[in-house]
């Protein structure tokens, strides 16, 4: 008896190591993440969220947190009746602060407030009838807080700010006044954003600002504020291009698709295949002509386009050979090509499950044209001009392909036609 009494103690003990160490992942993968702007434009309108390890997306508004989560409930915002939304009041507080909602349905609400890391601080739980209800907060340091209110399938979150109280007990308390509806002025009605992530998964997040974007690559370990550092990259056509900072160097993060120099001058178009072979003037071409090409994968030049010193954006400049040999040194651990090419098989071919793009640089198979006039390779291979000249005919270039791990680092005939990525000056 008193073995079987001794192994049931450590089974129920094994039990509890196991339930409390799933109970602890769970935590360790929950993160609240707050977006913030510098540089050119200090606020953040769009933010677009892709977890590179899952292959999934969201874009969601700048103001709004991200909330990274191991389980997404897929519980329901409220309705179109006005309770969508928690009203605080004031917001911010100081002492206390006075929330409401409503209740489309009758049912247990359990009300949760949370710290920026995703701390919990406080929690209630209220069987509660449909309809409005009103709580009043107190004791709350300074700082930015979540709360959310949960029932069934009804969820709302909502986020206030607190400019210290006095009092040290941090309190939820039922009123049962109602509020009076204070929406046209609330505060704290942004939204939190659920996204499933597990430890370990790598996020790229890119984010926008009027003509501003920036991208950074992340693996939260912990509820944090991601700043994004816009700088204005804009080249003769007027387009707007993201930028990603990689180590020490800032680079464009998407293929230049200029069709004029930053002068406004504009570059000649050839189309056929034997006036491109004869050209030794700068020039541009569409991958195959076609226009739909454009914009995912930008504008093929010659090496004579390149040298004018104009192609880029102004206060940038197409990388030399040297500063291709200062990312690869920028980059940690061993470098390969896996790092800087997107993930997914969109538009690189099956299964491309090496890629991490880690780097965030987002290198695209855009093929090139050979000094022939012909094009080749869309799809499998990208080729990028460097402004580093090897000799009267040829210049250093860098290709990423499907097959090789490695970039590789050749020197061709200044007729052909490659990417160009910009490197800020």
């Amino acid at each position: 008896m008193k073995t079987t009494f001794y192994n049931l103690k450590i089974s129920v003990c094994i039990f509890l190591i196991i339930q409390a160490n799933l109970l602890f992942d769970l935590q360790a993968q929950d993160y609240l993440i707050n977006f913030a702007g510098e540089g050119a434009s200090t606020t953040v309108s769009t933010v677009k969220v892709e977890n590179l390890t899952r292959g999934t997306s969201l874009t969601m508004n700048g103001t709004d947190i991200l909330h990274l989560k191991a389980v997404v409930t897929g519980i329901e915002s409220a309705g179109e009746d006005g309770s969508g939304k928690i009203v605080f009041y004031p917001n911010p507080m100081n002492d206390l602060i006075k929330m409401q909602f409503f209740l489309p349905q009758e049912g247990e609400v359990l009300i949760t407030l949370y710290d920026i890391n995703g701390r919990e601080l406080a929690q209630k739980k209220d069987l509660l009838s449909m309809g409005k209800h009103s709580y009043q907060m107190e004791g709350i340091s300074r700082g930015t807080y979540i709360i959310t209110v949960t029932s069934n399938k009804f969820h709302l979150s909502g986020t206030l700010i607190s400019s210290g109280s006095l009092n040290k007990m941090t309190r939820i308390v039922y009123e049962e006044i109602s509020l009076k509806d204070k929406t046209d002025d609330v505060k704290g009605t942004t939204a939190v954003v659920e996204m499933q992530y597990n430890a370990g998964e790598r996020l790229k997040l890119t984010a926008f600002s009027g003509n501003y974007s920036t991208v950074i690559t992340d693996v939260p370990t912990t509820g944090k504020v991601i700043t994004f550092n816009f700088i204005p990259c804009t080249d003769g056509d007027g387009n707007n291009y993201p930028i990603v900072q990689i180590g020490t160097q800032t680079w464009m993060a998407e293929n230049l698709k200029a069709t004029k120099f930053n002068d406004g001058t504009s570059i000649d178009n050839i189309t056929d295949a034997t006036a491109w072979a004869a050209l030794y003037t700068p020039a541009y071409c569409i991958y195959d002509n076609n226009s739909s090409y454009k914009d995912v994968y930008g504008v093929l030049y010659n090496w004579f386009a390149v040298q004018t010193g104009k192609l880029c954006p102004s206060g940038w400049h197409v990388f030399t050979d040297d500063d291709w040999k200062t990312l690869e040194k920028n980059i940690p651990g061993d470098f390969d090509a896996n790092k800087l090419k997107e993930t997914g098989t969109t538009h690189w071919p099956a299964p491309n499950s090496s890629s991490t793009n880690e780097t965030g640089f987002t290198a695209l198979p855009g093929g090139h044209r050979t000094n022939l006039g012909s094009f080749l390779a869309l799809g499998s291979n990208g080729q990028f001009w460097s402004s580093t000249e090897y000799s009267y005919t040829n210049a250093w270039n860098r290709g990423i392909t499907f097959e090789f791990s490695e970039v590789l680092r050749k020197n061709n005939s200044k007729i052909c036609g490659y990417s160009v990525r910009c490197l800020k000056d």
